[in-house]
């Protein structure tokens, strides 16, 4: 079990209607937005598989998490993610503490929406670009599809 980061990096235009649904559902709606989910979610697999031309993924890990939460997480009407709030309403000691518990799967990032918790993360382009072409496959030199750890690199030179 482990906890996928999602990061949509082609764009709107010409997404066939069921990859665009699939991407809907997962709250990809706009390029360079990323989300968190568990692996262990029914179904993610093959929304996963279907968006793979359109996003990357891989599993998250702990200091990424943190670095995610505190400088990208955000509330409604885009205030910030602070200590104070995870303290308040979720009863936890901070965002390290947070992120254990996102890891393990006790809390699901995307139902915090009741709390006023924005589901999804957007990110800046990656600095120094894209190491490959988004067009490709992570395996055959590109960006789009499975990456395994490696999502760690992208997401830090996207926050």
């Amino acid at each position: 079990m482990a906890l996928y980061a999602i990061v949509r990096v082609r764009g709107t235009v010409d997404v066939p209607p069921d990859v665009e649904h699939a991407l809907n559902i997962l709250r990809l709606r706009r390029r360079f937005a990323a989300v968190v989910y568990h692996s262990s979610l029914p179904g993610i697999r093959g929304m996963l598989e279907s968006i793979a031309s359109w996003a990357t993924w891989g599993e998250v890990d702990r200091e990424t998490l943190v670095e995610l939460l505190r400088r990208r997480g955000r509330l409604a009407g885009g205030k910030p993610l602070t200590e104070s709030w995870v303290r308040e309403k979720l009863g936890l000691n901070g965002f390290e503490e947070f992120a254990g518990k996102l890891l393990s799967g006790d809390i699901h990032y995307h139902k915090l929406e009741s709390l006023g918790v924005k589901p999804f993360f957007r990110l800046h382009p990656p600095k120094g670009g894209f190491k490959g072409s988004t067009r490709k496959a992570y395996s055959q030199g590109g960006e789009l599809g499975y990456r395994g750890s490696n999502i760690n690199e992208l997401l830090k030179s996207m926050i």
